[in-house]
């Protein structure tokens, strides 16, 4: 029976991507319709395209890359949690849930139903201020995901609301980042995870695929 719920965002051409970053295009080079012998295509894309996972190298200088990512940071139990705040992800609302050592979270926000039903990009959605950064931190989970294209929020007519030092405070904890998941289609609790992002030496960032399987306690 298959039971795994696909999180991953479709790559494409025309699909969303970061202000300033090269977009996702696919273009063929050969094809079996013109008589070529097969289809074969030739793929150009920011790392931080759709659902991706980012390295300490993206915000650290010296850091290591995505290749250096462990196995054990995106496979295993995660934990999803659903945020009701509509602008970000707040420490009050996660108090509650009583985050432990080493847990992988993957936070459901209105982002999963509205971000993704557009093309264009959405300056506002709900994202992770630096004060709640550091008490992921404090906490010392291993892995956080997030369902648009970043952890911390975009800077809008000049005023820094600590996108940048949302990822530096995470990376420094040694989490690692998953980005673009849509959980649109899943239930907060607990879960199977799967994501791998490719293994990019010196990769600031990989593009990855997500899977979630429901757990039965």
């Amino acid at each position: 029976m298959n039971n795994w719920i696909d999180i991953s965002v479709p790559l494409r051409n025309g699909m969303v991507a970061w202000p300033g970053d090269a977009p996702f295009e696919i273009t063929p080079m050969l094809e079996i319709a013109k008589d070529d012998q097969c289809n074969l295509s030739q793929i150009s894309t920011s790392a931080h395209i759709g659902t991706h996972m980012d390295a300490p190298r993206h915000y650290l200088a010296g850091a290591v890359g995505i290749e250096a990512m462990p196995i054990a940071a995106s496979i295993g139990r995660a934990r999803v949690i659903e945020i009701q705040d509509p602008e970000a992800i707040r420490t009050p609302e996660l108090e509650p849930h009583r985050l432990a050592k080493g847990e992988r979270v993957l936070f459901k926000t209105r982002n999963s139903a509205h971000c993704w039903k557009t093309d264009r990009f959405q300056e506002q959605y709900v994202y992770i201020p630096p004060m709640t950064a550091r008490y992921l931190a404090e906490r010392g989970v291993q892995t956080v995901g997030v369902d648009y294209l970043s952890v911390g929020g975009f800077q809008m007519g000049g005023l820094e609301n600590g996108g940048a030092e949302t990822h530096r405070i995470l990376l420094q904890a040694g989490i690692w980042i998953i980005e673009g998941l849509n959980l649109e289609h899943v239930e907060a609790g607990a879960y199977e995870l799967i994501c791998l992002p490719l293994r990019i030496i010196g990769g600031d960032g990989a593009p990855a695929r997500a899977v979630l399987r429901k757990l039965v306690l």
